[in-house]
């Protein structure tokens, strides 16, 4: 049976300031088989974002060159909710034209410090020109059309979810929105951070590369689809899956090993390209939103 893939990397990415190991930071897993096809498994945990691209690059880098497939998923969003780009007068395609965008304002440097609530602040000014719909910072990140706390009327004429964030769940827990910056379990800033990574390596690796489902379709994905590619990057949510820490593994690094795992034993079974399908029952005008602004969780 012919695989999709040959790697499945899991990237945990996280907005810390400063460099940071252990529990929220960033953590990469990789699962892959040996000479012997047998599956291995390792993890990484680099200090800073810098690092963690440097290494992304690496590994794809190795495999492009022996010819292998990789399937890299990023636990951020790619997309934002639909009409965000028409809110900030962005020509073109709306996913590639919010990317290009966060591309030039985003500075992330070397040493993980990095401008997110600046550019936070100067999208609420685009759209709103209120401190809305981007919100939450800490006291001395709060700035003229940013505050500290959610204002009430912080998604007047702005969706709060992305169609996929609305039927993700897990028991009583979904993904946060996209809008919050700061507080517990905000993604806000990393999804800013991570767009702008992925959009640099989607620069350098050209073609052969494809952003699930902008560059393929909200489609079940098959051989041919993959074929001519080197990487196909999605979004995923590890919470998607039952987690079972090894001892002394801290929950991120648990959630990239299992991912990485579970796709790669999928794959083994000819049951991973489903997974790319758009939602049963999805009608045309949700399917629009999806393949052109918002993006999709994989697996839900």
């Amino acid at each position: 049976m012919a695989r999709l893939f040959d790697a499945y990397i899991i990237v945990d990415w996280s907005a810390a300031e400063g460099r940071k190991t252990g529990e929220q930071s960033v953590w990469i897993g990789v699962a892959r088989r040996d000479a012997r096809f047998r599956p291995t498994y390792e993890a990484h945990n680099p200090a800073t974002r810098a690092e963690a691209e440097a290494l992304l690059t690496k590994i794809v880098g190795d495999m492009r060159r022996r010819g292998e497939r990789a399937l890299i998923g990023f636990d951020f969003a790619l997309g934002y909710p639909a009409g965000t780009a028409a809110r900030l007068k962005l020509d073109g395609q709306p996913w590639s034209a919010m990317w290009r965008l966060l591309s030039a304002e985003v500075k992330d440097k070397a040493d993980n410090t990095n401008n997110r609530f600046a550019v936070a602040n100067k999208l609420n000014r685009l759209m709103t020109g209120e401190a809305r719909p981007f919100w939450g910072a800490p006291a001395r990140q709060v700035q003229t059309w940013l505050s500290a706390t959610k204002p009430g009327n912080a998604y007047e004429g702005t969706a709060e979810f992305r169609a996929t964030e609305e039927v993700a769940c897990v028991g009583k827990q979904r993904p946060k929105s996209v809008w919050q910056m700061h507080g517990a379990g905000a993604v806000g800033g990393q999804t800013l951070l991570g767009i702008a990574l992925v959009g640099r390596l989607m620069e350098a690796w050209g073609s052969s590369a494809a952003v699930w489902p902008f560059g393929t379709g909200w489609k079940a994905l098959s051989a041919a689809d993959v074929e001519p590619l080197s990487v196909v990057v999605a979004e995923v949510w590890p919470s998607i899956l039952p987690q079972k820490p090894e001892p002394g593994e801290v929950k991120d690094a648990t959630q990239v090993r299992t991912l990485a795992q579970h796709l790669l034993r999928l794959d083994e079974k000819g049951e991973l390209g489903v997974l790319f399908a758009a939602r049963k029952g999805a009608d045309e005008g949700v399917v629009r939103r999806v393949e052109d602004e918002e993006g999709w969780i994989l697996g839900v």
